[in-house]
C-alpha cells in the first residue's frame, strides 16, 4: 500500500516541479543609450553579473554585453521630460541580445536573443540632491542559446543626467534584467500523460496486491 500512495504523490507532484519558476538575472553597465521618436536603441553595455543561469550562481566579472531597441515613440515625448513620472511610452518590436564571453562557464556567443513584447516605458525621477534620473521598463521575450523560450522584463535601466536633460544621448548607469531560466520544462501533454500513467500504475499495482 505504501508503494501505490508514493506513485500517486509522485504523480501529482511531477507536474508542480517541472512548472517551478525559476529565473536569471542579468546585470550591465555602462553603454550609450541613444533616442530619438524612432525609438530607444543602447550598445557598448558590458555584462558584469549573472546570477542562476545554468545553477552557477552568481558569477562576476567582464562576461559579455548587452544591447537593444525598441519600436517608435507611441506617446508622450523624450525632449519635453522635464517633470517626474512616466515621459514616453514606446511601441514594442525592436530586439533585446544578450551575449557571453566564455568566462566561468557563461556561454561565448549570444546567451538570449529576443524582442520586446509590450510597451516600454521612459520615465523621471527627480532626486533630492537637484539631479535626474530616467528608468525604462519593458517586458521581453526571446529565445535562449539552447532554443528554449524565456520571458522577462528589464526591471531597471538607469540614466542619472546630472542636474540636466537628456538630450537624446547619455551614458547609462546600470541595468538589471530578469529572465525565466532556460532549463528545458516538458510539454503540457507529456505531463498529463506521464500523471495518467503513473496512477494507473498504482491502481495496477494496488489490484494486484489484493488478488
Amino acid at each position: 500500500m505504501k508503494r501505490v500512495v508514493v506513485l500517486a504523490l509522485l504523480a501529482l507532484a511531477l507536474p508542480l516541479a517541472a512548472f517551478a519558476s525559476n529565473s536569471v538575472d542579468f546585470t550591465n553597465f555602462g553603454g550609450t543609450l541613444s533616442g530619438s521618436d524612432a525609438g530607444l536603441s543602447l550598445s557598448g553595455s558590458s555584462l558584469i553579473a549573472v546570477n542562476g543561469l545554468n545553477g552557477l550562481g552568481m558569477v562576476t566579472g567582464k562576461l559579455g554585453g548587452m544591447s537593444f531597441s525598441t519600436g517608435a515613440l507611441v506617446s508622450g515625448s523624450l525632449s519635453n521630460c522635464t517633470t517626474s513620472g512616466i515621459c514616453a511610452t514606446f511601441a514594442s518590436g525592436g530586439s533585446f541580445k544578450i551575449r557571453g564571453n566564455g568566462t566561468d562557464g557563461i556561454p561565448n556567443g549570444v546567451i538570449f536573443n529576443g524582442t520586446f513584447s509590450g510597451p516600454v516605458t521612459w520615465s523621471l525621477i527627480q532626486l533630492a540632491n537637484g539631479t535626474n534620473s530616467y528608468t525604462l521598463s519593458g517586458a521581453i521575450s526571446g529565445k535562449w542559446w539552447n532554443g528554449v523560450v524565456g520571458n522577462g522584463a528589464i526591471v531597471q535601466l538607469t540614466i542619472n543626467t546630472g542636474t540636466g536633460y537628456f538630450n537624446g544621448k547619455t551614458r547609462i548607469s546600470s541595468g538589471d534584467t530578469n529572465i525565466s531560466s532556460p532549463s528545458a520544462v516538458p510539454e503540457p501533454g507529456t505531463l498529463a500523460l506521464l500523471g495518467t500513467g503513473l496512477v494507473g500504475l498504482a491502481g495496477a499495482l494496488s489490484r494486484r496486491r489484493k488478488t
